[in-house]
């Protein structure tokens, strides 16, 4: 099968049985570092909301975890008297349904984006989602590109060149590289970001995707595993590893804006959370708990410090036309 077929099924039954969040588990994401990094989500979305006139909206989150993100989120919006029409989560895993229902008993499941209702603005956020989808692999080979499958070879699965030519799949930036050159792209995520863009672009709203990546186009191979907070092979146990590949955000930018939204961003996580406030929410939580001023100061560096997640991960955002840019983001005139 191609690695975005295997990817695909591989990730289908892990997450749909496990939490795989947390020190018991297999990776831990930024809301789950630290309360600060949702509360600054809320905050971004009650400016944005406030100063696009107060409209109506509801609350759509794709991957949302346990509901931490979510939760903090909704509570710090709260404060503004911002208050969606719903929340609404995109989520397939039964495990992780059950977490999210335990911290936001009122929201609405969705197996995808297809049953999001319409009728009004959304604002979506998207921590840590677009990494997990499928993504093609094309190597140049001394016949040409050739899409990547995984073959079982004396009992073990592992990844080679197919037979049949792919040099149109190939973007042609990236054709002219040499042999054994890996190419990737990610169809799958271009669908579901031109879905919520056009969505946003007729209906109004915002887009907020948060995930560790580049801007394209690149060529290099991406795919990884990991097992126990420790990278593994993404080959070795199917099913029982994340796989994730790191995001295009030139491709998803791309995609939206062909869908008639506007883009901002990609910028730094570290830095987006800096323009939010994340030191004066870190300072004002210190004065409250001055016992935890070493523990603050060490999950505000984990979000924010380029040797941690603050240059790895980038922030991006999309929103519609009609709405202002959002904050954290240099103003571009809506061009990434």
């Amino acid at each position: 099968m191609t690695v975005a077929d295997y990817m695909a099924a591989a990730n289908a039954h892990y997450y749909a049985t496990r939490d795989p969040l947390g020190a018991a588990g297999d990776f831990t994401t930024a809301p789950e570092i630290s309360q600060m990094f949702g509360e600054m989500v809320g905050i971004w979305i009650a400016d944005l909301w406030l100063r696009a006139g107060k409209p109506a909206f509801r609350y759509v989150e794709l991957g949302p975890g346990r509901g931490t993100l979510a939760a903090d989120a909704l509570r710090a919006m709260a404060r503004f008297g911002c208050a969606p029409q719903g929340v609404h989560l995109v989520e397939t895993s039964p495990a992780l349904r059950v977490a999210q229902t335990a911290r936001l008993p009122a929201a609405v499941h969705h197996d995808d984006i297809t049953s999001l209702p319409d009728d009004v603005a959304a604002i979506i956020v998207a921590n840590e989602f677009f990494d997990a989808l499928p993504i093609h692999q094309y190597v140049c080979t001394a016949d040409g590109w050739r899409e990547r499958v995984v073959v079982r070879d004396h009992g073990a699965l592992v990844p080679r060149a197919g037979s049949v030519p792919a040099d149109e799949a190939v973007p042609p930036a990236l054709r002219h590289h040499g042999e054994g050159t890996i190419v990737e792209t990610a169809p799958a995520a271009a669908a579901i970001m031109q879905s919520c863009a056009f969505r946003l672009a007729h209906r109004g709203g915002a887009m907020l995707t948060i995930d560790y990546g580049y801007s394209g186009p690149a060529a290099g191979d991406t795919l990884q595993a990991v097992k126990d907070h420790r990278f593994a092979d993404p080959f070795a146990r199917p099913g029982e590893v994340d796989l994730t590949a790191h995001v295009d955000f030139a491709a998803l930018a791309f995609a939206a804006r062909g869908a008639g939204a506007l883009v901002a961003g990609p910028v730094g996580q570290g830095e987006w959370l800096r323009r939010l406030g994340i030191d004066a929410r870190m300072e004002a939580l210190t004065g409250a708990s001055p016992g935890r001023a070493e523990e603050l100061a060490g999950q505000r560096d984990r979000l924010v410090q380029p040797q941690a997640m603050g240059e790895l991960f980038r922030a991006m955002a999309i929103h519609a036309s009609g709405w202002p840019l959002p904050e954290g983001f240099p103003d571009l005139g809506g061009a990434a």
